[in-house]
This record gives structure tokens, sequence and C-alpha cells, in this order.
């Protein structure tokens, strides 16, 4: 078929690759000069089985409380009169139950898991390099009560198929001994071997490269999709800043932008942006930088080794589609990376970024048929995106060709959004 993927992000990307390969003739078409110039661009570079908790669980309500007051913590509400925000946080807080936490992070876990084979099947097929990390991941507490519920609650992944072990403050600086000087202030850490990292952007534009160069996706650039146009069951065309675009089929992948262009079609899609906060680091020789990729469970703030930079990245806001940024929204983050690493990088060289995450209150991607025939859904990744990407590609191109998918789609489909 002929097919327009709308979006270029690691998502829209990986889902040409996906269905380019399978013979399909792919358009992608993007708003921005180049692949992953939005939330792709400069996220925490984990991919992280190990880390696929849910947001909504039972302590998140009393996070966003107390970010009214403090600028510490992982989940910070900023209220203001948009509907959109309170009808997505009444949706969210319908999901803070044990239970619905319980499936919610069965249904992650399960995509995480299938995404990370996919990465090393392309990785084993293609030479991308993207300062591709695979030694694991450190979950790192700082204190005793905290350590001990992090390894109660791993239960929830290790369950679902993930490998974690708790290990003392020792091992964890065995493991990485970057870590060495913020030893004594540790309770302990929890140690993912299976997870990995790397540099979302770079794969990204690579794999945009390799889709160009030897499967005939053709990309549209600096290109603004403004609507979805139908005929009873069917998508007939996509309008765009430069005029209609036309195929056989369609998939949305605009990450926050998709409910904008989904109402017009009737869609409701639940999907609210949550901006998050990233510094990166010029490493310029330092001893001291970190191996492999980690977060510190008090602040939530994850760090990550791309080549000679270091990755850090904090904070889930929600303040609408505004991505502005001042110093004061680094400071604590720029505090706690330079106590857990005193030489790991030209801190005061760092450059800022912030980005929007497309979060479904779920914390579950959209993925598979729309509300038209042939109109596609690949959207609502929120905070681990890079991690799902792969594998939310492979099952839309399932879905696309009418297989059954290769994983269980509970709880990812429109229907159970």
């Amino acid at each position: 078929m002929r097919i327009v993927v709308l979006g270029a992000g690691v998502v829209g990307t990986t889902t040409a690759y996906y269905l380019a390969r399978e013979g399909h003739e792919v358009q992608v078409i993007d708003r921005q000069p180049g692949a992953a110039l939005e939330t792709s661009f400069s996220n925490a570079g984990m991919v992280s089985p190990g880390h696929a908790y849910t947001w909504a669980s039972p302590r998140a309500p009393k996070i966003l409380w107390q970010s009214l007051f403090r600028d510490d913590t992982a989940l910070r509400l900023k209220p203001r009169m948009d509907p959109k925000l309170w009808a997505w946080c009444l949706r969210f807080l319908r999901e803070c139950s044990a239970e619905r936490a319980a499936v919610n992070t069965a249904n992650k876990v399960r995509l995480c898991l299938h995404s990370l084979a996919e990465f090393q099947a392309i990785n084993a097929d293609l030479d991308i390099r993207y300062h591709r990390q695979n030694r694991g991941a450190l979950y790192i507490y700082r204190d005793r009560d905290h350590y001990e519920r992090g390894v109660g609650a791993m239960r929830a992944l290790t369950d679902n198929g993930v490998t974690l072990r708790g290990i003392s403050a020792e091992e964890a600086v065995a493991i990485e001994p970057a870590l060495a000087s913020e030893a004594g202030a540790l309770a302990g850490a929890i140690y993912c071997p299976t997870d990995e990292s790397g540099d979302c952007h770079v794969f990204t534009q690579a794999l945009a490269r390799h889709c160009e160069g030897s499967l005939g996706v053709r990309f549209t650039w600096e290109t603004e999709v403004t609507r979805i146009e139908s005929d009873g069951d069917r998508v007939t065309a996509v309008q765009t800043s430069r005029g209609p675009v036309t195929a056989d089929a369609y998939v949305l992948a605009l990450g926050s932008f998709s409910p904008g262009v989904a109402r017009g079609l009737g869609m409701t899609l639940p999907i609210y942006p949550v901006k998050g906060y990233a510094l990166t680091v010029p490493i310029e020789g330092r001893n001291g930088a970190p191996t492999i990729c980690g977060v510190d469970e008090k602040y939530l703030i994850a760090w990550s080794r791309l080549g000679d930079r270091l990755r850090v990245t904090a904070t889930a806001e929600f303040s609408g589609f505004d991505r502005s940024h001042s110093d004061h929204d680094f400071a604590h983050m720029t505090r706690t990376i330079r106590a857990l690493f005193p030489e790991g990088g030209a801190y005061d060289k760092a450059s800022r970024w912030a980005g929007l995450r497309p979060m479904t209150p779920k914390g579950t991607p959209i993925i598979g048929q729309g509300s038209r025939r042939n109109l596609f859904l690949n959207t609502g990744h929120g905070h681990i995106g890079w991690t799902m990407s792969m594998g939310s590609a492979s099952l839309l191109a399932d879905v696309v060709a009418g297989r059954t998918p290769a994983i269980d789609m509970r709880g990812l489909t429109l229907a159970d959004a």
C-alpha cells in the first residue's frame, strides 16, 4: 500500500522502517527540518524495561499535591485554566489504585520487553551507531525505607519477565565506580543487567537515512499537518501546509499533537503533554563520568553516558504546551548530578532543553486501528517512548498487515485508552 506516516520522531521513524521493510510505499511528513527534533531530541537515553512502572500509582496524588509547594518533586503540577488538563488529571487519578497500577505496569512491561528484543534484532541487522551501552542500569536509593519499598515493588516487573536484583551500595560502586564519592549516602540500589542506553536523536536520524536510502521512504520536511479528512469510514486525505496528501492508509504518530489532529475526526485521545527537562554535559576528558545509565530514585533524575557527553533528565511538569525554561528549572537537577558525579563533566558548559512527553493516564501508548478503517495510531508513549518505540512500530506493522500481533495487545489499543 501507499502509507503516510504523520510524524518523524523515533515512533514515526521506526514505524516507517517496519512498514517499508514489508514492501509498502511510505511517506513521512513532519513540520521540522529533520528527524527527532522534538520529544525525541534530548530524552534520557535509557532503554529501560527495568523502570517501566506506570506513573499512576497510589503515591502519585500526594506527590502532585506536594509539587504545589516544593520544587524537588518528580511530578510537578502547574494549575492552569485548561479543561483538557483537568479532564486528563481526573482520568489519571482513576488509574492510581494499586490494582490499576499493577495492570497498567504489566501491560507496559510486556511492550517494553518486546521492544528490547526488537532493538537487539535491529542492532544485529544494521550498523547503526548511536553510543549504545548494553551493560545494564542502576536505580539508586538514598534511604533504607525507600530502598526496601523499591525491592518490594520489583515483583511488579520481575513477575512479568524483567531481570532485577537488589544490591548493596558497595556492589553498586563496584558496577559503577563513578558513584564512589556518594557511596556513603546510598542505602542500596536495584540493578537491571538487561537495560540499555543510547542517543535516541542519533539513532532516529541514522534510521531515517537508512529508510530513505535503502527502503525508498520519502520524507517531507517543514510541512505542518493541519487536519485529516474522511468520507464515511475511510480517511481520504491529509491537509498540510503544502496542500493535500493522499494514500491508501495513514498512521498518526504526532505525539503530544495527536489529539488536536484526531479531534477533527471525532476521536478523543487521552494524551496530554508533560514537560521534561534535560541537560547535556560535555565530559571533556574527565574520568569521573559514569559509564552506565541509571536513576536517582529519590528525585527521579536519570543519567546516560552518550559518548563524550553526559545526558541528565528530570521532572514531569504538567504545564500545557509551554516549552520555556529558566535557570531555576535546572538548579536542583544540576546540584544532584554534581553531587553524584563531581568529576562527571563540565557542568558549567551544559546545554539545556525542555520537551513535551505525550502521556496517557495509564502510561501505555495507543497502538493499532483508529476510528477509520485506513487510519492507524502509534502515539502517546510518554516518558519512555524511546524504550517502547521499536516494539510499538513492529506491532503497528502487524496490525496493518492483518497479522496476529507478536504480543498480547491488551491495554495498548484505542478501545483500552
